[in-house]
């Protein structure tokens, strides 16, 4: 699954992670493959379930 990585730095700000929002909008490629990039998603707090929320509500506009 190709996320942007600005949905992923919006979730993280929306929660309140606002230093680790900063972490991944420095440290991801601006385009993320999930499968390609799970270990660094796991790293800033990003479980599969969060990224198929994100996902679906990327699908859902």
């Amino acid at each position: 699954m190709k996320i942007e990585k600005s949905k992923i730095v919006e979730m993280l700000r929306t929660r309140g992670d606002n230093a680790l929002a900063q972490q991944a909008d420095k440290q991801l490629p601006p385009q993320i493959d999930t499968d390609q990039h799970m270990e660094q998603l796991s790293k800033l707090g990003l479980n599969p379930q969060d990224l198929t929320k994100l996902a679906g509500g990327l699908l859902g506009h």
